[in-house]
């Protein structure tokens, strides 16, 4: 059987798109399909030379990072409508060089895990490799703000995580054979382990109590600079606040005096072994973070405000309809907060039970579908059809 070769396009804003490539190279490796998975960085590929970052002193991504890890969020829908108009305005130059990308790469199967690029990387398959598909994975839960992932008018493939996703690609345009439903966001496959674990033993080694109630503080791979207040608000509650690569914020936070045991946590590759150590989640709305969470059977506790990201405001949104959680508007109604979840948790806990979030076993499936459709063009539509309609 010819090896097939799928490109999975990804970059690192916010580490989110890199995590769900990673994801599913994971899977489809343990599935043992005969496939050659490649990973593409998007910012290496169209800054080949680092010109970028000789002049600047960084890369783009970097910035946006910093931003996320200080809580400089405010007026970033409007930053992303001025990025998605340059990366309009330079389309012309953007497309020349993602062609000979797959001109020299020659992949079977295109798969992009990132927002704002995909007009232009769609046209750069269909330009240079007629036939080979394009699918576009959803790694947030909506698409906001427009054509944030959604391109109308396109002949290629959306892969959405919510009932949400789905109404705003049919509401472009797209017809039903092309759009397929997940039961949610991308996880690692760590999060899905069935093992024994002593949750109490694990507490200890921590320094914790595994008496007390135990809140889990993270906001991304970067951390935010608004967990200090958290943790403020917060006294009398024992938390494990996880920093991520943020060490300036991992030292003023164990500087802090606090009531209750803390434990203060930098990167860790096994974030759902510490997430499992804890009753409830606290956290921004980001889709990772939130589905982590939950797939680990925690309550959350997230934040909608003028600082929100416009990309996961939906993400808020979803909490309270499907009743996993507490939004709140702003830090100062945090500490009531705590105490309601604490106090009805045997009920948020049934209702985070009710989601059951294998995306990251269903996406292998449907590009499984795409590449067999490929391989057979006349039978294309009615493979797809019959996805959609199953």
């Amino acid at each position: 059987m010819h090896t097939k070769t799928i490109a999975l396009v990804y970059f690192n804003a916010g580490g989110g798109h890199r995590a769900s490539a990673l994801a599913l190279q994971d899977v489809i490796g343990r599935q043992a399909r005969p496939w050659t998975v490649r990973l593409v960085n998007l910012t290496e590929v169209l800054d080949g030379d680092g010109s970028f970052r000789k002049r600047l002193g960084f890369d783009p991504e970097d910035f946006y990072n910093k931003r996320l890890a200080m809580g400089w969020t405010l007026g970033l829908k409007h930053e992303l409508m001025l990025l998605q108009g340059l990366i309009r305005l330079f389309h012309g130059s953007l497309l020349k060089v993602l062609q000979q990308h797959w001109l020299a790469t020659e992949p079977d199967l295109v798969v992009s895990l990132v927002p704002n690029f995909n007009r232009v990387l769609y046209e750069s398959v269909a330009s240079t490799l007629p036939g080979v598909p394009y699918v576009t994975v959803l790694t947030d839960m909506a698409d906001n703000p427009p054509h944030f992932w959604i391109e109308p008018g396109q002949d290629q493939h959306l892969i959405c995580g919510t009932p949400k996703a789905v109404a705003q690609a049919l509401a472009a345009g797209y017809p039903a054979h092309r759009v397929s439903l997940t039961s949610g966001m991308l996880l690692r496959p760590s999060f899905y382990r069935q093992e024994p674990f002593d949750r109490a033993a694990a507490l200890a080694e921590l320094g914790l109590d595994p008496a007390r109630p135990t809140g889990l503080v993270m906001f991304g791979g970067q951390g935010s600079m608004q967990m200090l207040r958290i943790a403020r608000e917060l006294r009398d509650v024992q938390l494990i606040l996880m920093c991520g690569h943020n060490q300036r914020l991992a030292t003023r936070l164990r500087a802090q005096r606090a009531h209750a045991p803390r434990a203060v946590l930098g990167f860790t590759q096994d974030v759902g072994r510490v997430m499992r150590q804890a009753d409830f989640f606290i956290g921004k709305p980001g889709p990772g973070c939130l589905s982590e969470a939950v797939r680990c059977g925690l309550p959350v506790i997230t934040f909608e405000n003028a600082w929100t990201m416009p990309q996961e405001r939906y993400n808020a949104r979803w909490v309270r309809e499907s009743g996993v959680g507490i939004v709140l508007r702003s830090l100062s109604g945090l500490a009531p907060a705590v105490h309601e979840m604490l106090r009805a948790l045997p009920e948020f806990r049934e209702r985070v039970g009710w989601i059951d979030n294998r995306a990251v076993f269903e996406v292998p499936e449907i590009l499984a579908g795409l590449l067999e459709a490929a391989a057979t063009p006349d039978l294309a539509t009615t493979l797809l059809r019959a996805r959609a309609a199953a």
